[in-house]
């Protein structure tokens, strides 16, 4: 079955190739469209800003139906991975289950999620992916693999980035729900000290610093369990909703000020209920050891001036140590600097390119699905598994059905 599509991506600045996306209404249907296809990528909710997702053909599982099933010991969920996380919330509500975390908009899918590594904050807590406890792939020429977390190539298949084959169904970690608060404080002092950093990012389950990069952390997202509040450095509670972009209305953002509710509620910066249109903006990410990071800081706060024409707002969050091959976090615990940009391509494009130039000593590893500058030789030096992933991507798919223009510049040559 073939559909009409929208051409651009959320944030507008790519342009997909095909005109059609295929929607089959079946695995055999399916199976059919991917043995057949020279080159074909399976479609997210695009909320990425560069081409990982773009081929000859776009397959959109949407068709197959979410199907969540609820293990018999309620501590997993298996589900099409075109689902949503908002979606996905609703039905874990029914049956009194929770994720870990999520990412600050639930509108995207997890299939997305899981195979780009996109993380939500906690020193304790692992990116979205980390959750998966298997997973089924469709390979090119049609053998269906299932993979469970004590085998072999486990590691290396769950943040796939869309080069093995077709996920067909993933098995995610849950647990019973829970509520949470969430409280913003203003005008947070920058860390001086490495205790410093730790006591900003420990105030919370999940800790968010946004800024500008000059003199203050303009605000503290801080969301607990225990709903507890806490006194930071400088920083002062804010007596009203704040959006994370100075002088946006708070109108769409999850409930602030302490206010207890569900999980889902909580996570995310953005409500469920809000469904975004095209955004005006582009993003960078960068994930970096956690104990370079006050050096790192520093770097880029040398660039304030020059961003400050082009930059919306940074985030700076933590993320928590995986052993997942192509994860940002692999084997590290890390600090992500997220940018958010003014839709200014040219010129954000170029201070990307010298952000990551003067990071370089730190290997900083991007976001897959946001805007970087790093090649394939650099980004091979950061991923200690690297020649594995490429190896696993070999014997999945040897005739690179599932490979693009970007993977062939970043991931296989």
């Amino acid at each position: 079955m073939q559909c009409s599509f929208v051409e651009r991506n959320w944030a507008g600045n790519i342009q997909y190739r095909p005109s059609e996306v295929l929607r089959p209404a079946s695995v055999d249907e399916l199976r059919d469209m991917v043995v057949s296809a020279d080159r074909v990528r399976v479609l997210g909710t695009r909320h990425s800003f560069n081409d990982i997702a773009d081929a000859d053909a776009l397959i959109s599982l949407e068709g197959l139906g979410d199907d969540v099933v609820v293990g018999p010991d309620a501590s997993t969920v298996e589900l099409n991975p075109a689902m949503t996380y908002g979606r996905l919330a609703r039905v874990l509500h029914r049956h009194r289950l929770a994720l870990h975390n999520l990412a600050s908009l639930p509108h995207i899918s997890v299939g997305g999620a899981v195979a780009t590594a996109t993380h939500g904050s906690g020193d304790r807590l692992g990116n979205l992916a980390t959750a998966v406890s298997a997973l089924d792939v469709l390979c090119s020429n049609g053998e269906i693999v299932h993979l469970e977390r004590a085998d072999a190539d486990f590691a290396g298949a769950v943040v796939g980035l869309g080069a093995l084959g077709c996920v067909l169904r993933v098995r995610l970690d849950v647990e019973p729900e829970y509520e949470m608060t969430q409280r913003v404080y203003e005008g947070a002092a920058w860390p001086a000290d490495t205790s410093h950093f730790d006591e900003l990012t420990s105030a919370g389950d999940s800790v968010s610093l946004f800024t500008t990069w000059h003199d203050r952390i303009e605000q503290v997202w801080v969301k607990s369990r225990d709903g507890r509040s806490v006194e930071l450095p400088g920083a002062r509670p804010a007596t009203h909703a704040r959006h994370p972009i100075s002088g946006v209305s708070a109108d769409h953002c999850t409930a602030q000020l302490g206010v207890s509710g569900l999980w889902s509620d909580r996570w995310p910066h953005f409500r469920m209920d809000f469904t975004p249109s095209s955004g005006d903006e582009l993003q960078s990410e960068l994930l970096l050891p956690r104990e370079c990071i006050l050096e790192a800081i520093e770097v880029v706060r040398r660039f304030a001036g020059a961003m400050a024409p082009h930059l919306l707002v940074s985030e700076i969050r933590s993320v928590a140590a995986d052993t997942l091959w192509m994860s940002p976090a692999h084997r590290r615990a890390s600090v992500a600097l997220h940018f958010t940009w003014r839709p200014h391509a040219a010129e954000v494009v170029r201070l990307i390119a010298r952000l990551e130039d003067a990071l370089s000593s730190f290997a900083p590893r991007p976001h897959w699905a946001k805007l970087f500058a790093a090649d394939r030789d650099a980004l091979r030096q950061r991923y200690p598994r690297f020649a594995d992933f490429n190896e696993l991507v070999g014997r999945f798919d040897p005739r690179r059905a599932f490979g693009n223009d970007w993977l062939r510049r970043y991931i296989v040559g």
